[in-house]
């Protein structure tokens, strides 16, 4: 197996070369100097990862990230000037939060626990509905959310535009004065470095680090055909993107996906998580209701709650207290310490 921190480059370095033509027949109005683009070492992509499909209007450049950067950590987003996006999404908890619901603007209450970040690059949808079709869209609906940042676009956009540093920096990134285009587009660009592949799970299949016995155990029931994990929990970034009902509730009150759809058959259905980092992730599920790994295990050990939408995969298993034990520490192999403390993501 090649090196896993090698980059993948024909994507990247096709961009460039787009750019180049674009530069050469004339001036555009989102035109970048060839200098501002993504280099051979901006975003590291595992080689047993899939290349990311950037959208052409949000090529990725240092300009651009660095200005994501400094936006992501600002408590301007917010009305009063109290939270930011790190507020909610933690760095070192894998840009998730350690309680079930977070707390926005004004002791607002969110709705539901707000997921980790790693490999956000990937996601085909956003939203644990998947409501949202992509990370630019996303960024505005926390911003003006009631029970998060509480703050309207327009408004956002005034207050940043009047401050003369950001003014250069949306220049520089986006030869445009400082608006929502600007903000969301920034943003999502950061969010996209987000590349978390390098667990000891990861070292292990490229044959430089080894798991240990328990681990190797817990690998085989995750992968089995009796516990099933890996039917929704697989692929290179363990999770399968589909909306499933696993049965964690009898009752519903937040009808996950049906809201975007309307139909029945989607009740309490939501997106399924990727597992990496997830030692670090508690509490689990959409609204946070279980506080550890083990409380999610007893849940799917028992076979869910018998919600009448729950999935059909979704059944009683038997795993002995050892069982569960490897299978935590096989888990626990997903946890990626190199991103969590990659200081370029952080403040």
């Amino acid at each position: 197996m090649r090196c896993l921190n090698c980059i993948k480059l024909s994507r990247l370095w096709a961009y460039i070369l787009a750019i180049s033509l674009v530069a050469c027949e004339g001036k555009g109005e989102f035109e970048q100097d060839v200098s501002q683009l993504v280099s051979a070492d901006l975003i590291e992509i595992p080689l047993h990862f899939p290349e990311i499909d950037f959208p052409s209007d949000n090529l990725p450049s240092l300009a651009r990230i660095s200005l994501g950067k400094k936006l992501f950590y600002d408590n301007m987003l917010s009305r009063d000037k109290t939270v930011s996006c790190a507020s909610c999404h933690i760095p070192q908890y894998a840009f998730s939060d350690t309680i079930p619901v977070s707390i926005g603007e004004h002791g607002g209450v969110g709705q539901r626990n707000a997921p980790p970040l790693h490999n956000v690059a990937y996601l085909p949808r956003f939203f644990r509905d998947g409501g949202i079709p992509n990370l630019e869209l996303q960024i505005k609906a926390p911003i003006e959310d009631q029970l998060e940042m509480n703050y309207n676009m327009h408004e956002l956009t005034l207050r940043i535009a009047s401050d003369s540093a950001y003014q250069r920096m949306a220049r520089k990134a986006y030869s445009r004065d400082m608006d929502a285009f600007v903000i969301t587009r920034s943003l999502a660009n950061f969010m996209r470095t987000f590349i978390s592949g390098n667990s000891k799970y990861d070292r292990a299949q490229k044959g430089v680090a080894e798991l240990s016995q328990s681990e190797k155990r817990g690998l085989e029931i995750f992968f089995g055909d009796d516990a099933k994990c890996s039917t929704c929990h697989g692929g290179f970034n363990f999770t399968n993107n589909t909306y499933v009902n696993n049965g964690s509730h009898s009752y519903y009150a937040d009808t996950g996906r049906a809201r975007i759809t309307l139909r029945h058959n989607d009740h309490g259905k939501f997106r399924v998580p990727s597992l990496r980092n997830c030692q670090v992730t508690a509490p689990y599920m959409y609204d946070g209701c279980y506080r550890s790994l083990e409380d999610v295990l007893d849940q799917y050990q028992r076979g869910g709650t018998g919600h009448w939408n729950q999935h059909n995969t979704i059944e009683q298993i038997v795993l002995s207290d050892s069982d569960k034990k490897d299978l935590i520490a096989f888990l626990t192999t997903l946890t990626d310490q190199n991103f969590l403390n990659n200081d370029a993501l952080r403040k």
